[in-house]
């Protein structure tokens, strides 16, 4: 009985061991959207969590289990606080500032453009509230991602001029299973804070090269099909820029996209080689070049997702039937038509081709899903990514030789003296093909050099083992 008075009155004491181990209590100003996903991300997470509000009565629904109050009363309760509403709002923070001394801040807004202020939304928050220790962190975070949980790895951003408030943040963090990166002062809070104003950053290059090289060879094929066929023959087929023109646009995007994932790899390996060491760095182009292959991989799937639909709607279409329904006819007014045994072959080898490349292509690209990648390991990746992605590369540029076929040598291939555009996009492939031939080459001898030697150092074989051989 005396246990368990004593029991009882260390769990009601203050200092007892269940308060000692009662969750930490975290307050939100704020009942937005982004306040609310916050706050249940933080109960899920095994946090209390209090709302400090203008109208604690109504201000409409929250989380269940969190608590809400007036400004002060939050304040004065939780020393870790997360500000979740506009600069515009930030007036009443100063009335605060008594209450907020030695407090921690986490300043969470966002601008709607670059340089609409002429100061950081953090730093104009520390010169209203000079006693507290600002943080800016978390702003590249939405509601959206807060209230399904994708938050496993992602990256988030931290500032601030006090380390060991920028712990207790980054702590926090951690436990909602984000991975902190700490940016230095508050001084770097201006950059922090225009990072979810960049459109597709990583993307930029990519689609700026593919977008160029659409362009470059649409308004070439034209030149090529359409405005040649007007201009040598009288032949109005501008009808067939909708859909045969943009069905030879895509695949050759398609296969430069692809090999420049792989040139840059190709490139730094024979820079290392040059420098004679790995460890120094690489250039700025070509450090950012391999740095979007994942996108131009993607971009590169893309287009040839395009092209396989574009290819199977040619059947359908009406000057396909058209002209299908015209050759039949004229074999039944003239002579059956010659079956080709190796036109049969090319064809033939050319559609089987294209169908595994694409099936390499869309493996690919289901391996750089995050969803995916995580569950491999390096060694699996890495085989994907590289040794399929190479095996890749090589059927695709096989697919387009097999349809340059026999036309390389055509005079009638060359209109007006240019070559066709079939032949243009097998340069950057086959370029990327032969450099990495050149470097798997020593590796091979290499290899072959250690199973030579492998054979020597082993003992011959007495006659003693050939008699328990053939007794065997």
């Amino acid at each position: 009985a005396e246990r368990e008075g004593r029991g009882q009155e260390k769990a009601s004491c203050p200092g007892g061991r269940a308060t000692a181990l009662e969750p930490e209590l975290l307050c939100i100003f704020g009942t937005g959207d982004l306040g609310r996903s916050l706050g249940q991300r933080l109960l899920q997470s095994g946090y209390r969590v209090v709302y400090g509000s203008r109208r604690p009565n109504s201000c409409g629904p929250l989380p269940q289990g969190a608590q809400v109050m007036t400004h002060q009363e939050a304040a004065q309760s939780a020393n870790l606080i997360f500000i979740c509403v506009h600069r515009e709002h930030y007036e009443f923070l100063g009335t605060l500032a008594p209450h907020l001394d030695r407090k921690v801040l986490v300043d969470l807004s966002n601008n709607l453009k670059k340089n609409l202020y002429p100061e950081a939304n953090a730093a104009y928050l520390q010169r209203l509230v000079p006693k507290a220790a600002v943080v800016k962190g978390l702003n590249t975070l939405s509601a959206w991602a807060l209230q399904n949980g994708l938050l496993a790895g992602k990256q988030v951003y931290l500032c601030g001029n006090d380390e060991e408030a920028k712990h207790a943040v980054a702590e926090m963090a951690t436990k909602l299973g984000l991975t902190v990166l700490d940016r230095g002062s508050l001084s770097a809070a201006r950059e922090i804070e225009d990072f979810p104003l960049r459109l597709f950053p990583e993307w930029r290059l990519p689609l700026c090269i593919a977008v160029d090289l659409t362009a470059f060879f649409f308004f070439y094929l034209l030149i090529r099909d359409v405005i040649y066929a007007y201009v040598e023959n009288g032949d109005e087929i501008s009808f067939r820029i909708m859909v045969s023109l943009a069905n030879k646009v895509f695949p050759i995007v398609s296969l430069i996209m692809l090999s420049l994932c792989y040139l840059p790899g190709c490139i730094a390996a024979f820079l290392q080689l040059y420098r004679g060491t790995k460890y120094r760095r690489f250039p700025d182009w070509l450090d950012r070049w391999m740095l979007c292959r994942k996108q131009m991989g993607l971009v590169a799937l893309g287009f040839a997702f395009l092209h396989a639909i574009y290819t199977f709607i040619i059947p359908i279409r009406y000057a396909v039937r058209h002209k299908l329904i015209s050759r039949v006819v004229d074999e039944n007014q003239t002579t059956p038509f010659h079956f080709d045994n190796t036109e049969a072959w090319g064809t033939d080898s050319f559609y089987a081709l294209g169908i595994l490349g694409f099936f390499l292509y869309v493996l690919l690209g289901l391996t750089s899903l995050p969803s995916v990648g995580g569950s491999l390991s390096w060694r699996e990746f890495s085989f994907i990514q590289s040794k399929l992605g190479y095996l890749t590369l090589f059927i695709c540029t096989a697919h387009g030789y097999i349809y340059g076929w026999d036309k390389f040598l055509s005079r009638a291939t060359y209109k007006w003296y240019t070559p066709p555009a079939f032949m243009l996009c097998l340069i950057v492939p086959s370029v990327v093909l032969v450099l990495k031939f050149i470097i798997i080459i020593p590796c091979v001898d290499r290899t072959l050099m250690r199973i030579r030697q492998g054979w020597e150092r082993t003992p011959p074989r007495r006659e003693t083992d050939d008699v328990k051989f053939t007794n065997l």
